[in-house]
């Protein structure tokens, strides 16, 4: 079999129009085509009123060693990769060691756990917070009372905090052996719809993760993995060896002890406490790159009818996405993050007295608005150079600054964009009106924001004004502040996926610095759960 990539043909094309096509673009005849069975399917809109459909076909021919030959030198035309995911190791028969411990049960945590379950190694997941359902009434506490609870919230419980985005399933990670595949199957066993299969750019939306993870958890606990909710990791147990240290346990919020020998440290991007606390203890973090900015809302027609024109609404296209950045004179870059379409704006602070904001689309992607980050490029050196969890500190202030300006009531501070623009205060809302629950209060963002932020962003709303038509909408909403991008610090580890300093110790996803979103979060947690089965297994 072989797969054929960049096959287009227009939005409307006839459904038996692919085969012929095969056969032009391979320069087969009819009857040289045994079958074809579609492996993705993207479109291209940069002709708007012209879109084509992008194919990736996986083919069977009569002759198709004759055909590759032909095309030896076209990337487009390739033998169809194996694709099946293969564990490396198993756990030996009657093996009854100590079991993995898997910190947080987010996507590299559910992964991890998956696969260490399905290598034979029985793994307990801790996560903080509750089971999804539960964590779900929480979550909607601070939407609909302004009622914080510090560990069950959109960042912590079942599901991580991809359970409340838009669902994304694709990343520009390196994936030779296709474990990103691996993912989406197992997605699409535990419920997801098969599209996320061949969809180019695959989302599922929350109400659908919130089905597919108690559906993966059953699953890991059929194969022996055990998940204790509502249980906090305060410290490590630690010996101490030439050159380095190993661990030993884990020390827990209630005064228990897990003794624990391989565990993975998949505690997400806002585990504060437990980053202060590895530093204590004195594993190797260093800090790194994030971004800070706003969420910019839309009416969804208006970017649907400047990325699709005449083609809006067709529904081999859905809702439309933009990716925008600028490079601005002040040094700084400029970037759309998280776009959402069909969505709304999601509190998503952790910690009281603080506002953070965040996006999230269902799967239908049918809400009024979309939202996308509006952030700005920050790093160390320049930004937080006094030490590694310099970040978090300065995440700390722009979101207490955002929870007075919002009216300390949890409600997010907003603005028009032409008041933004003008450098004045808003006292109103123009035509749209913001997503954002439990409330938006109307002010100067410029009051959360570094300054520096604050003129880039200034410079590039322009920019992607003319880019997207009335992305600089004088009524367009922002509100702030962005701040959790990605992980202010990162958890080094060596090639071995184990700490830099502390052995057995193995840092992993998004909090550990290693992935950012749903997928790849998800691919980490695949190996490093390999890495951890490997040292098991070698260290009998």
């Amino acid at each position: 079999m072989l797969r054929l990539s960049g096959l287009s043909l227009p939005l409307d094309h006839a459904p038996d129009a692919i085969a012929p096509a095969i056969c032009r673009r391979l320069g087969i005849a009819p009857a040289d085509l045994v079958a074809w069975t579609l492996f993705k399917r993207g479109n291209d809109a940069r002709r708007r009123n012209a879109i084509q459909l992008v194919y990736t076909l996986d083919i069977d021919l009569k002759n198709e060693t004759e055909v590759l030959a032909h095309l030896a030198g076209d990337k487009d035309v390739r033998p169809t990769p194996d694709m099946a995911y293969r564990p490396p190791v198993t756990a030996p028969g009657g093996w009854s060691g100590l079991r993995p411990v898997v910190i947080g049960a987010g996507p590299c945590g559910l992964f991890a756990g998956l696969i260490l379950a399905q290598m034979g190694f029985r793994p307990i997941i801790l996560d903080r917070g509750k089971i999804v359902r539960e964590r779900t009434k929480d979550t909607w506490g601070l939407w609909r009372r302004a009622e914080l609870n510090p560990d069950s919230n959109v960042q912590f419980g079942e599901g991580g905090a991809g359970t409340f985005s838009d669902g994304k399933l694709y990343c520009r990670v390196k994936d030779p052996r296709f474990l990103g595949r691996k993912v989406l199957e197992e997605f699409v066993h535990a419920g997801a719809p098969d599209d996320i299969l061949w969809e180019a750019h695959p989302h599922i939306g929350t109400f659908r993760l919130v089905t597919m993870v108690e559906s993966m958890r059953r699953s890991i606990e059929a194969l022996g993995g055990e998940y204790r909710w509502q249980t906090r990791v305060d410290d490590l147990e630690l010996e101490r060896l030439p050159g380095g240290k190993r661990l030993r346990g884990l020390h827990l919020h209630d005064g228990g002890f897990l003794e624990a020998d391989h565990v993975v440290m998949a505690v997400g991007h806002s585990a504060r406490p437990t980053f202060e606390m590895l530093h204590r203890r004195g594993v190797f973090l260093e800090a790194k790159p994030f971004s800070i900015g706003v969420r910019i809302e839309h009416p969804q027609s208006w970017v649907d009818q400047a990325r699709y024109g005449s083609c809006a609404g067709h529904p081999d296209l859905g809702a439309a996405a933009y990716s925008l950045a600028h490079h601005a004179s002040n040094e700084r870059t400029v970037y759309s993050f998280c776009m959402c379409p069909g969505g709304r704006v999601v509190a998503a602070t952790s910690e009281e007295g603080r506002v953070v904001t965040n996006g999230m689309s269902q799967y239908s992607r049918a809400e009024f608005n979309a939202n996308s980050g509006l952030v700005v490029g920050i790093d160390p050196a320049r930004d937080y150079p006094d030490g590694p969890l310099a970040g978090i500190a300065f995440q700390r202030h722009w979101e207490s600054l955002a929870f007075e300006a919002g009216g300390r009531n949890y409600h997010a501070p907003g603005q028009r964009v032409g008041d933004f623009l003008a450098a004045r205060p808003s006292t109103q809302l123009g035509e749209i009106v913001p997503s954002y629950k439990p409330g938006v209060t109307m002010t100067d963002l410029s009051r959360c924001l570094p300054a520096f932020a604050v003129e880039a962003i200034r410079e590039a709303l322009p920019v992607f004004g003319r880019q997207i038509a009335r992305y600089d909408h004088p009524d367009a909403v922002m509100t702030g502040v962005e701040t959790r991008t990605s992980s202010p610090v990162r958890i080094t580890r060596g090639r071995d996926f184990q700490s830099l300093n502390v052995e057995r110790l193995f840092p992993a996803g998004e909090g550990a610095g290693y992935a950012g979103g749903i997928l790849s979060a998800a691919i980490d947690g695949i190996k490093v759960a390999e890495a951890v089965a490997a040292s098991i297994t070698a260290a009998r």
